[in-house]
């Protein structure tokens, strides 16, 4: 297998989703610190390999991929065991719409360039920033745990799958927030069954972290 390199933030919810797919196909990695606190996103370096001046990025067989979902559906599609998305149209449906709900209505607005809009333009406080925060996350997972209502063991069925890996780094930020959580059993009895798993614990950004 040729060398994979993984440019991520340990903190970064997109990051954090690939690591997990990384580890769930268990495709071995060198992770490379792009630190969003210290601006090195935004180097001519990372730059290059990434136009958004975003993590993460992937390299891997000679490309450099970019966005998480379109990381992971490479990786889905070139490791399919173990699969992260049905072959089903209705099932593949189900799962893009709730990993959607996190990657593209909760995340994009919650991440930390919005924060710090919010802070260095807006003139908003902490406080107001912490409540604008939580107030988007509840109305997605409020969403979320309706959808999951049928779920079994995890999001995925028997098995985590990518509404899942989508899942996890957005309940760690929830916490991270002082986010209260008690409205949604279905979504914390999916996390900790996923917190039990070796792929995910792996991924945690405090293990992670503490590896740097």
């Amino acid at each position: 297998m040729s060398r994979v390199t993984l440019f991520d933030y340990f903190r970064s919810s997109a990051s954090y989703r690939v690591r997990i797919a990384l580890n769930l196909k268990g495709v071995t990695y060198e992770r490379v610190d792009i630190s969003l606190l210290d601006g090195d996103q935004r180097t001519p370096a990372n730059l290059a390999r990434n136009p958004q001046g975003f993590v993460p990025t992937l390299e891997i067989d000679g490309h450099r991929l970019t966005q998480s979902l379109a990381i992971i559906d490479y990786l889905d599609a070139k490791y399919p065991d173990p699969p992260l998305v049905s072959q089903d149209p209705a099932t593949r449906a189900a799962t893009l719409a709730q990993a959607l709900v996190i990657a593209a209505d909760i995340h994009p607005i919650d991440n930390l360039r919005v924060l710090k809009y919010l802070k260095d333009v807006l003139g908003v406080d902490q406080d107001g920033r912490d409540t604008w925060y939580r107030h988007w996350v509840a109305e997605g997972l409020r969403a979320l745990e309706a959808m999951a209502v049928d779920a079994g063991a995890f999001l995925g069925g028997d098995r985590p799958g990518l509404a899942d890996i989508c899942l996890v780094p957005q309940l760690f930020n929830a916490r991270r927030f002082s986010l209260p959580l008690d409205d949604y059993p279905i979504l914390t009895r999916i996390d900790a069954a996923c917190a039990a798993l070796e792929p995910f614990a792996a991924a945690h950004p405090d293990r992670v972290g503490a590896q740097a």
